[in-house]
């Protein structure tokens, strides 16, 4: 058994990346010292260039994940559970039939079962396969009359497997159906075309890949698709009307932005597009085939869907036979220093398919672009370790 490092190893990036780049604590500190005023509200100098970057901030976003032409549409909220909620309430029709997934997060699938429940929607959740994948054309066979939305993850934050897309989009256009996508595991890892995908509504949370702080997410929502308003506020825009704005972004906003947030992505983005998202994607799986590699044959350990590092991010899932995964990660975190995510992952229904429900789900380990080869060589002994006491 080995002692505490001096330094944490964090393995827990699918949760939220850490640390993050220097530019981006710099760049929110220098900012909201000088510029930490409402933008929007007034004509001052400092309110003025603080709007700019807002807006500089929505455009690199609309044009990260292709989203069409209109940066105003790219809508700013908590994170993307909050404007999953947004997206959902707000496409949501009384009788409307729904298809969604066995991969979701629970930012997915509270909502829609807060719909059923109220009887204004039923939803049908798609199985995958062995590897951890959709079958596009599953979608065709779920189809009904009343079928207008299918909604799905980009990447499963459990398992790390990276969805059809582009395949998915194609069928719910032919079909007539609205595609919503939550990127919270793919945006600023994975590509999102979302005119070439045929994407209508992205969901995105700016403290993951994108390397902005916790707080702040948001929405691209392309041109012919409405969402109803489901909240109501001040936009700093004709305050004289009664009625909340229809406009965008002024439609899914409501109230004062969280500047220092917005700030902190606007930093992040910059960052990775520097770094080159692809490279830093690269990166990430050399280490990823590293600990799959070195984990594989320790005898008693039980790796998820991770046969394969094509179409995958960096996540890997695993428990060790006679083991609870949350004493697993306890003693990764207390022996080794190593942090990581024990339990179900607010993904349930992923926990449900590949049997790990009885055993309390898995122990996930999540690489970021500050991880190196030693993090990596640690991890793989020290569940090594863990596995021989079994015996």
């Amino acid at each position: 058994m080995h002692s505490k490092n001096n330094a944490m190893i964090y393995l827990d990036n699918s949760a939220t990346t850490f640390p993050k780049p220097v530019e981006v604590y710099d760049f929110m500190n220098d900012f909201y010292r000088t510029h930490g005023v409402n933008p929007g509200r007034s004509g001052f100098d400092a309110a003025v260039e603080t709007g700019e970057m807002v807006s500089h901030t929505r455009q690199m976003l609309t044009q990260l994940f292709n989203g069409g032409s209109d940066f105003n549409r790219l809508t700013f909220s908590y994170n993307a559970t909050d404007s999953l909620n947004i997206l959902i309430q707000g496409l949501a029709e009384k009788g409307m039939h729904v298809i969604s997934t066995m991969l979701e997060h629970n930012s997915v699938l509270r909502p829609l079962y807060h719909l059923e429940q109220q009887g204004i929607i039923e939803v049908t959740y798609l199985p995958f396969d062995a590897q951890g994948y959709l079958n596009p054309d599953d979608i065709k066979s779920a189809v009904r009359s009343n079928t207008r939305m299918m909604i799905c993850t980009q990447c499963s934050n459990v398992l790390g497997t990276v969805q059809p897309i582009a395949a998915i989009g194609k069928i719910c256009k032919e079909n007539g159906l609205i595609f919503v996508v939550d990127g919270s595991q793919g945006a600023g890892i994975n590509e999102m075309n979302m005119i070439e995908f045929g994407v209508d509504a992205y969901a995105f949370t700016g403290h993951k890949c994108l390397m902005g702080p916790t707080g702040i997410g948001g929405s691209y929502v392309r041109e012919g698709v409405e969402v109803h308003h489901t909240r109501f506020g001040g936009t700093g825009v004709r305050s004289a009307q009664k009625n909340h704005l229809e406009e965008y972004p002024y439609r899914l906003e409501a109230g004062t932005l969280n500047l220092l947030g917005v700030a902190g992505l606007y930093a992040g983005v910059k960052w990775i597009t520097a770094q080159d998202i692809k490279q830093l994607h690269a990166q990430e799986m050399h280490l990823w085939q590293r600990l799959r590699d070195g984990l594989k044959n320790i005898d008693g350990v039980m790796l998820y869907c991770a046969d394969s590092a094509e179409n995958r991010n960096s996540v890997l899932s695993l428990n060790i036979n006679g083991f609870d995964p949350a004493d697993v990660s306890t003693m990764l975190d207390v022996d080794y220093d190593i942090a990581c995510r024990a339990g179900f992952q607010c993904a349930p229904k992923v926990h449900e398919c590949i049997g790990t429900i009885p055993l309390h789900g898995t122990v996930r380990l999540s690489i970021g672009p500050f991880n190196t080869e030693p993090d990596i060589d640690t991890a793989i002994e020290a569940v090594g370790d863990i596995a021989k006491m079994r015996n």
